[in-house]
């Protein structure tokens, strides 16, 4: 098989748990192509001057080396490229997305588009970029799919000059790839905890805590507004600050209750907060620190606006970002009242909010998520949130009067928070009518491309099946297999294959050894076996398979040619390169009869058989079908599409091969020119035979 080819291996994913039907997931991506009229409008559309999604700009003193370095990053050039992106690191409330939103807010003018980004998971960035769209385009945007609006915005960025998008929490830096790698006309910053995996080319800032005496301003700041201090409340100031061991969070928490609480001095403060803070080896204990000051303010709240309260313990359990005021808007209850106690716990500096949505800190839901000691006849506070949230969320995802379903607007709104339930179930709960919503939501994951995001929607599935419907329930053993599918879209095999090898057994046992869903499992296994290299198991598994999809099916179904194709494919992979070639070619004949001479999986054979007959020398008949099949790539999947690029370079190593220099160089530099500009240049591909 040639370097860079189009991968053979066609898998069958398990649709569970409402219904056990398996379906093959191809591997060739069809994706969605932007019509030529969308394309010139995102070459025709300028942004109005100052156009951004920007939050409030916040209250940051000190920080100005840090602002300079920034301003230094983003601007600096390196032969050959516009612009490098700038990375933030650090823990938890020590005032990362302040310092970005900072930056922003004070060059905005030198931009001619800034636009946040939620960027915890690719669909969350996703989302982002399609609500860009819906802001330039609104027209056009209202009737697009997710993916086209996705398309839209990146070509748009890619025709313009002059904006900054700012990626806030990331969680995984290759994440960005396809973003920083390909658009070169603007700046990106992003923010993070992660310290490591960043490319080599992206400066990255490391943010420690508040200088002391930039955070006895600060606090003073807060809590004084524009009075200038005693020298006695300065001293408190100073005393306090360090208590909270200079951490921007707890400075700001502190000083927004003192501001809202004139009567209680800083030093009255510092004893209430009883000042044992818990030490680690590195420092404070930043999220027991953080605790006793939010008691404190709880404290103040349950007696002055106890649905504030009830509010905040239910954000607590969502994503922590654009959680819509409408969401947390129980039935019966009074929007009024609910944008009060929003107002009230921006007033305390428990979260920060926009008139349509609010965002709060993770830090504060990690401790709001904490039990705590309460009256024993009564529900604890965290777990009361729990229930009102996952309410709000099934409330919200109810078809609006005259629907007969969801829209898909909607499950891109509720997708994070779905996700953040998820992954945040505590053991034994029971919920069905959220369980539904997890598997739906992730079937919507996977189909665009996310199955990794799905991994914890996936967990609570099967967890809720095993505890409900028993161990060897058919659609617990759909879970079952769609987790173990989650798991090795991640690259975690060593979960996957335990988990596909417990559910092939009992998908025999229960459902029999022809049963769709029992083939299903067992392919699955197989490319489970080949991806660690095991194709001692893999391929008598895979010739067991196609044995019974034969058997079943019949010669010429769909998954039987599948089937097939994985077969060929893992005899290639040990070198029998003589039975793997009649079997590609008898494969590919009956894709051409069956699905037709351009359908993907034709497509993918073809190419497959073009890497074996490479393989072995045989370039007479290896360069004529690369070219065939590179012909019709672009034909059906244009010019870009990822697929597309792969043929390309498949030619181009076959004209290599055959020391056709001139026709395989000039492939080369075009392919590479397009993989750079559609997949960025970290996920280029190095084109070496």
């Amino acid at each position: 098989m040639s370097t860079g080819e189009a991968a053979s291996e066609s898998r069958i994913e398990a649709i569970g748990p409402q219904s056990i039907a398996a379906q093959y997931i191809d591997t060739a991506i069809t994706g969605d192509v932007l019509p030529p009229e969308a394309l010139q409008e995102a070459k025709r559309v300028t942004a109005a001057p100052g156009t951004s999604n920007l939050p409030p700009a916040p209250l940051c003193l000190g920080r100005q080396e840090e602002l300079a370095w920034l301003r230094d990053a983003l601007s600096g050039r390196r032969e050959g490229a516009i612009t490098q992106g700038g990375a933030v690191h650090g823990l938890g409330g020590i005032g990362k997305s302040t310092l970005a939103l900072h930056y922003a807010h004070r060059h905005r003018d030198d931009y001619t588009l800034i636009w946040w980004i939620n960027a915890a998971s690719p669909d969350e960035i996703e989302t982002s970029l399609a609500v860009l769209t819906q802001t330039l385009v609104p027209g056009w945007a209202a009737t697009a799919e997710r993916a086209a609006l996705v398309a839209w915005a990146r070509q748009w960025l890619a025709w313009h000059p002059g904006w900054l998008l700012v990626y806030d929490n990331v969680d995984d830096p290759d994440d960005l790839a396809p973003y920083t790698g390909a658009l070169h006309q603007g700046h990106h910053l992003a923010t993070s905890r992660r310290t490591t995996g960043w490319p080599d080319t992206t400066p990255t800032l490391t943010l420690g805590n508040l200088h002391p005496e930039d955070a006895t301003t600060l606090l003073c700041r807060l809590v004084f507004k524009d009075t200038p201090p005693t020298a006695r409340q300065q001293a408190d100031a100073h005393a306090l600050a360090a208590d909270l061991g200079y951490l921007p969070l707890a400075i700001k928490q502190a000083g927004a209750y003192l501001a809202q609480n004139r009567g209680i001095s800083l030093d009255a403060y510092r004893r209430r907060l009883d000042t044992k803070f818990a030490k680690t080896a590195h420092g404070f204990d930043a999220k027991r620190t953080l605790a006793r000051i939010w008691n404190v303010t709880l404290d103040v709240l349950e007696q002055e606006d106890p649905l504030a309260v009830q509010v905040l313990y239910t954000a607590a359990w969502l994503a922590p970002d654009d959680i819509p005021h409408t969401l947390l808007t129980p039935p019966d209850t009074d929007p009024d009242d609910i944008a009060e106690a929003i107002g009230t716990l921006t007033t305390y500096s428990m979260i920060t909010a926009t008139d349509t949505t609010l965002s709060i800190h993770r830090m504060v839901q990690a401790v709001l998520r904490t039990p705590q000691t309460n009256n024993d006849t009564e529900r604890p506070q965290h777990f009361r949130g729990r229930d009102s949230a996952e309410q709000a969320v099934l409330h919200s995802l109810t078809p609006p009067s005259g629907h007969d379903s969801t829209t898909d607007s909607q499950w891109d709104t509720f997708t994070p928070h779905l996700v953040t339930l998820a992954a945040t179930t505590p053991p034994g709960h029971h919920n069905p009518p959220l369980t539904n919503a997890y598997n739906t939501t992730a079937q919507r994951l996977h189909h665009q491309g996310h199955t990794a995001r799905a991994t914890p929607l996936y967990e609570a599935t099967l967890a809720q099946c095993e505890q409900v419907l028993g161990d060897t329930d058919p659609d617990t053993l759909a879970s079952r297999g769609n987790l173990a599918l989650a798991y090795e879209s991640v690259g975690d095999l060593g979960r996957a294959i335990p988990l596909f090898e417990a559910t092939l057994a009992q998908c025999e046992q229960v459902l029999g050894d022809t049963h769709p869903h029992t083939l299903a499992t067992r392919i699955n296994l197989a490319g489970a076996y080949r991806s660690v290299g095991d194709l001692g198991r893999a391929i008598p598994l895979y010739e067991a398979t196609l044995t019974q999809f034969e058997q079943v099916l019949g010669d010429t179904h769909p998954h039987t040619l599948n089937s097939r194709n994985n077969l060929a494919g893992a005899y290639e992979s040990v070198g029998d390169l003589g039975r793997a070639i009649p079997l590609y070619e008898a494969t590919l004949t009956q894709c051409e009869q069956v699905l037709g001479d351009t359908d993907p999986r034709t497509l993918i054979t073809r190419s497959n058989l073009a890497g074996a007959y490479e393989s072995v020398g045989d370039l007479g008949r290896a360069i004529p079908l690369h070219e065939a099949t590179l012909a019709q790539c672009e034909q059906v999947l244009g010019d870009t599409h990822p697929n597309t690029l792969t043929s390309r370079n498949n030619l181009a190593l076959a004209y290599y091969a055959a020391g056709d220099l001139g026709r395989a160089i000039t492939l080369f530099e075009a392919t590479l020119a397009q993989y750079e500009q559609v997949l960025g240049s970290w996920a280029t591909p190095t084109p070496t035979p």
